[in-house]
């Protein structure tokens, strides 16, 4: 990728086996934010900003990294800092060059890599229209499926995602007018607005266990 700079943030070369993206972001914590820059290349990710929100990780070191056009969220394996409080986690928003780094990091961290955006996923075999549900009332969109993978798109904020079938630990099916994806982020539960029919189903599923190795091709 030749040289580029967009809308405040500097993608270097798309290949982060040999350059870097750095871009500005914000870090969230409990009282206000702070200003820094944040570097993601094939050594990892940094944050640089006033003392002492300085951070760097290497990408074996994070246990889960969350990507949106608006935040990135590297969740740690340090533990919390209070007993029974989750693995330590630490937020920056700003415009993340997110598309750029989800196709470089995806082959590095597999399902430790969360896409909170809708990514292309070549030609769609099948869509159909559904309702994510969840606790707080969910969001309606479109499920998606590609060659490689499935996108959820939906206009709710922080809800699309993109998984690629080698990353869906469980797909799965209650009924007609429903469907089920678990992944190392959360579980997803789909309610459908127009019917699977066990063909269309049984297709899906043998092409994502495949994919998985989990059953010979």
């Amino acid at each position: 990728m030749a040289l580029c700079q967009k809308a405040g943030w500097l993608i270097l070369a798309s290949a982060l086996a040999v350059h870097a993206a750095e871009f500005p972001v914000r870090h969230a914590h409990w009282r206000k934010a702070c200003a820094g820059i944040m570097t993601v290349d094939a050594a990892g990710v940094r944050f640089a900003g006033p003392a002492p929100h300085a951070w760097a990780w290497k990408l074996e070191d994070i246990q889960q990294l969350e990507l949106a056009p608006d935040f990135i969220r590297v969740v740690t394996y340090e533990s919390g800092r209070l007993p029974l409080e989750p693995d330590r986690g630490y937020t920056f928003t700003g415009r993340i060059p997110a598309a750029e780094l989800a196709a470089a990091l995806a082959p590095r961290m597999d399902r430790r890599l969360v896409l909170e955006m809708a990514q292309p996923i070549g030609a769609y075999a099948w869509s159909v229209p559904v309702k994510q549900l969840s606790r707080n009332g969910g969001s309606q969109g479109t499920l998606a499926f590609g060659a490689e993978g499935v996108a959820y798109r939906t206009p709710a904020r922080d809800r699309s995602r993109t998984w690629r079938y080698a990353d869906i630990q469980t797909f799965s099916s209650a009924g007609a007018f429903e469907l089920s994806i678990v992944t190392r982020e959360k579980d997803f539960h789909f309610q459908l607005k127009q019917p699977i029919d066990e063909a269309r189903y049984n297709q899906l599923w043998l092409q994502i266990e495949q994919k998985n190795r989990r059953i010979e091709p």
